[in-house]
């Protein structure tokens, strides 16, 4: 049962395991209980909860060479999970912020998912590695297919993509102005502090 849960939330499956009727009489079993508490936290993308879990229950979940061996592909899949729904609404956003919101885990760890996520096609984007920035294109809607401006409407007069278009420029300016504005800046003192909010 428990591998029946393990390899579910690996293939990230909706279905509930604990929810047929032959795996209710095992719940009060504690490996069990644990292993619910996890596909619970798992399946509500409760990046916090699931780790705790993970701690508290660290001997019932652990003890198992099967799962022990899973455990590091199972956070990286919740982490992932968890990623995908807090850029969601988002242009432009700090790695620090992603790796505060995946429960303070590295920079490097946050780059390395964003890089898997542009790769696969599930994420429209790019990474500052200079500023530190996931920048996402305005618009985008990945689909696992490579696409151009053109594939996403940018060229019709659709609402979506006139506001786009025009984010987009606003932006390019006001990276410019901030170039412009540190290099006058800099002069004298040697440094340049971009500020990101």
């Amino acid at each position: 049962l428990k591998y029946l849960v393990m390899a579910g939330m690996l293939d990230r499956s909706a279905i509930n395991p604990f929810d047929s009727q032959e795996a209710r009489p095992y719940k009060d079993n504690p490996e069990i209980t644990a292993m619910t508490n996890l596909v619970a936290a798992f399946h509500n993308n409760e990046i916090e909860q699931f780790e705790s879990i993970l701690r508290r229950n660290e001997g019932n979940i652990m003890n198992d060479e099967f799962v022990k061996s899973h455990i590091a592909d199972l956070l990286r899949t919740i982490r992932t999970q968890v990623l995908q729904s807090v850029i969601a609404p988002y242009t432009r956003m700090t790695l620090k912020f992603l790796a505060e919101s995946l429960n303070n885990i590295s920079v490097a760890d946050v780059e390395s998912i964003l890089v898997t996520l542009i790769l696969d096609g599930k994420l429209d984007g790019r990474i500052d590695q200079v500023r530190g920035i996931l920048i996402q294109n305005c618009g985008a809607q990945a689909s696992g297919a490579d696409m151009s401006k053109t594939d996403l409407g940018w060229g019709n007069s659709s609402v979506e993509a006139q506001n786009c278009a025009a984010v987009d420029k606003l932006t390019a300016a006001l990276d410019q102005l901030t170039r412009n504005v540190t290099s006058v800046g800099g002069r004298g003192s040697g440094k340049q502090d971009i500020l990101l909010a």
